[in-house]
């Protein structure tokens, strides 16, 4: 039979077990943040967002939703690159990326700018990827850090993207130094 200190047990493990459960959900959340919409965007408010064209064109403007009222100039805000900032911001990447020629959880990085794209030897790219194909110019690599899974739908990468427009033509600067 059961008694009620078995029964107690049984109990404080399931609890137990939720517990963790839920938080490491929370922490995952907080690590790759893979919730929708921005805090602080309201509905009907909208800003012109760049995103790459499937085939590898010319970026397109579409509207999204966002707290700005105004379009993002790339062109100007990717002259204004830092590459020694871009480096210190290149460090959210490093858990997947490396710069060293080898891949990793990701291709590498080394010549990222203005190659085709899927094309690392001996990287498994998603068939998402492949069949994006285009190159990635620094328009295109600007709006892919934004939201990787808007840009390529059905890719692998699991980050969440880089929002601030300055860090993503920082880190746009940085990966240009690298061959």
């Amino acid at each position: 039979m059961l008694n009620e200190v078995t029964i107690t047990k049984a109990l404080g493990a399931v609890l137990g077990a939720g517990l963790v459960l839920l938080l490491g959900n929370w922490a995952a959340g907080g690590l790759y943040n893979i919730g929708g919409g921005e805090h602080g965007a309201t509905e009907g408010t909208t800003v012109a967002m760049m995103t790459a064209a499937p085939g590898g064109g010319e970026a397109a403007a579409t509207e999204a939703p966002a707290a700005e009222a105004a379009p993002v100039d790339v062109g100007a805000i990717l002259a204004a690159g830092d590459a020694a900032a871009g480096e210190k911001v290149f460090g959210k990447c490093k858990a997947c990326h490396k710069i060293d020629g080898s891949n990793a959880v990701g291709p590498h990085l080394n010549g990222v700018v203005n190659r085709a794209t899927a094309t690392v030897e001996g990287f498994a790219y998603s068939d998402a990827m492949t069949a994006h194909g285009g190159e990635w110019t620094p328009e295109n690599l600007f709006a892919y850090l934004e939201s990787p899974k808007d840009v390529v739908p059905g890719n692998k990468m699991a980050f969440a993207g880089l929002k601030k427009p300055e860090d993503r033509a920082n880190v746009i600067a940085y990966l240009s130094t690298l061959q």
